[in-house]
């Protein structure tokens, strides 16, 4: 059968995947227990800290299921069946760890990471929506990351989600996320329904400069590409759709000038930043050689690129030693995709095999930087 719904989709006579059950269920549902709830016993090193990581929120999976996900999806849009297939058959092996906490903890633990930044599951943003239903939607997913954190406090902190197909009702729960549950900064989606993210139909132009006000972390995550028509097979609107969305969001926040009016915004690009951290001189070419590429910029792309944090999602130790050699060591994060199957399972072990790391290098990368992105206090 083709998969035809969304990745979250909770309708039982569609048999996507088992609903968990006991431990593994949403914190907001089932407190964990207090030895999982232990940080490792980490000695005198200083805490990793995942700042790539997902839950999906069951309840708000709930909410949403009259609504055709799938239909907005560009992950389910531009997939051939076996794709479909195996995403079905990844939710119901991974369910437990996406929805719940016990089984995250233990992975956690295993991995040797203290400390998650969590993030809404992509699936869960809800621009398709009328403003106001996703303005309702991003309030449920913002409360249910809240109080998983809460509940688990030393191991948890939070990045919520904004309506962000209506700028003042983003601004609005923009507000409520960080001022008043306490999250650490925000997920947005690349693009807005295909659009880009500095397109003037969107006008979000005050959501930026709301989010500069607060100095806000912005963590740029693609679902896809949004144009995907020719990366149906081999997966490849996630292989290659993700850092591409990512490079071109990216690519209009500094051409169009986002970055430049808006310093004081913590931009995370996903994934390694996307293909733009490995060609940026390109861009630096075209500014200095034609004017339709200085039209909003008087500097070099680069000098904003740069600006950026990125995740370690990259796979390879001198893909990563490229990041830190054009990024700085004080602007690469941990980041492991938890727990999907692109996910990195062994994320120290790929920052120990980069080159030429100083032991405070890889602490900075391993959770001191986002210990300071996130103001995160120190674990005693």
């Amino acid at each position: 059968m083709l998969y035809t719904c969304s990745p979250h989709c909770t309708d039982p006579t569609h048999h996507h995947a088992a609903a968990p059950t006991g431990r593994a269920r949403s914190a907001a549902l089932s407190m964990p227990s207090a030895a999982s709830a232990s940080a490792p016993v980490r000695g005198d090193r200083p805490p990793v800290v995942d700042v790539h990581c997902h839950y999906l929120n069951p309840e708000v999976a709930k909410a949403a299921s009259d609504l055709d996900v799938g239909r907005h999806d560009p992950s389910v849009i531009h997939a051939n069946a076996l794709t479909r297939e195996t995403n079905v058959a990844q939710m119901r092996e991974r369910a437990p760890k996406l929805t719940g906490v016990d089984q995250r903890l233990d992975d956690m633990d295993r991995m040797g990471i203290d400390i998650q930044a969590i993030s809404p599951a992509p699936f869960q943003f809800f621009y398709f929506t009328p403003p106001e239903r996703g303005a309702v939607l991003a309030r449920q997913v913002n409360e249910g990351i809240a109080a998983l954190v809460a509940a688990t406090p030393r191991r948890f902190v939070g990045l919520g989600s904004v309506p962000l197909q209506n700028a003042e009702l983003a601004i609005q729960e923009l507000d409520h996320a960080i001022g008043t549950l306490g999250l650490r900064g925000i997920e947005i989606n690349t693009n807005v329904n295909g659009l880009d993210l500095t397109d003037a139909r969107l006008g979000l132009e005050p959501f930026f400069a709301r989010a500069d006000a607060l100095g806000a972390v912005i963590f740029l995550h693609p679902v896809g590409f949004s144009e995907g028509s020719r990366l149906t097979d081999h997966y490849f609107n996630n292989v290659i759709g993700n850092p591409l969305d990512t490079t071109v969001a990216v690519s209009h926040l500094i051409f169009d000038g986002v970055v430049a009016r808006h310093p004081n915004i913590r931009f995370i690009a996903a994934h390694g930043g996307g293909y733009v951290a490995h060609y940026w001189a390109r861009m630096d070419h075209a500014w200095r050689a034609r004017k339709d590429c200085r039209t909003v910029i008087d500097r070099a792309p680069s000098s904003y690129l740069k600006t950026f944090y990125v995740d370690t999602m990259v796979f390879d130790p001198e893909m990563l030693r490229h990041l830190v050699d054009l990024f700085g060591a004080d602007r690469v994060l941990l980041g492991t995709d938890y727990p999907y199957d692109m996910g990195e399972e062994r994320p120290r072990e790929l920052i120990a095999s980069v080159r030429g790391l100083s032991s405070d290098e890889v602490a900075q990368i391993e959770g001191l930087n986002a210990l300071k992105l996130l103001d995160i206090a120190p674990m005693r």
